[in-house]
């Protein structure tokens, strides 16, 4: 079995042969480094493998589950058609605002929305305003106790066909760490044993950056 170590230099490398999205995003990558959360900020080779898939899959409509300073809403947003719209749900105020700021600079304010407030009753308003299946992709990142009861709504939202992305599930290793229980660590690992099981679904378990689970809706 073939497998590889990236190392500093390495990555160094594979960065540079990632695409310039747009000049707004490593200032984005700067300011959100400078807060103590920052590394919750997804990579930028994630962020063009998202812009690229919302191409490939010709998406119009999509969902965000953790909106966060918004670097993914930017990545996915960009790859939307003219008049595509992506709807996205945090609960932050504070980072959610630098997410719009970023998201105006970027000529996105009139695609991406930021819902504020629980996901769990945005996903469900959602499925109201829209109908099920009208959504062509979903991408999860947010607080993971909750990421079955993520999923289960963005798959209704999804279109047969459709693609949901969900983040952080080898959540730096700690999934095989059987000394850790602590509750996201046993949420993560119980939405990857229930997907691996789910028939609704066709996917693959990626290892890029923190591991992103890549499904399919079947018909």
């Amino acid at each position: 079995m073939k497998m590889m170590t990236i190392t500093p230099e390495l990555y160094q490398y594979i960065s540079r042969y990632q695409p310039d999205l747009h000049p707004v995003l490593p200032e984005l990558i700067a300011e959100t480094r400078e807060r103590q959360d920052g590394n919750m900020q997804i990579s930028p080779e994630q962020g063009a493998f998202m812009n690229l898939l919302v191409k490939l899959l010709g998406a119009k409509r999509i969902v965000e589950v953790g909106t966060f300073t918004g670097y993914s809403s930017i990545c996915m947003g960009l790859g939307l058609p003219e008049k595509g719209e992506l709807i996205t749900c945090d609960i932050n105020p504070e980072t959610s605002e630098i997410a719009q700021r970023y998201l105006t600079v970027a000529g996105l304010k009139d695609k991406v929305r930021i819902e504020l407030g629980s996901a769990l009753d945005t996903l469900d308003a959602l499925a109201k305003r829209y109908g099920p299946e009208t959504f062509d992709m979903a991408f999860i990142d947010a607080d993971k106790v909750n990421y079955l009861a993520y999923y289960e709504k963005c798959l209704k939202l999804l279109r047969p066909g459709g693609a949901i992305l969900v983040d952080n599930v080898l959540w730096s290793g700690l999934v095989i760490d059987k000394s850790d229980q602590s509750a996201s660590t046993t949420a993560i690992r119980a939405f990857n044993d229930a997907i691996k099981h789910d028939k609704r679904v066709e996917g693959s378990l990626l290892p890029l950056a923190d591991g992103i689970y890549l499904l399919r809706k079947k018909s």
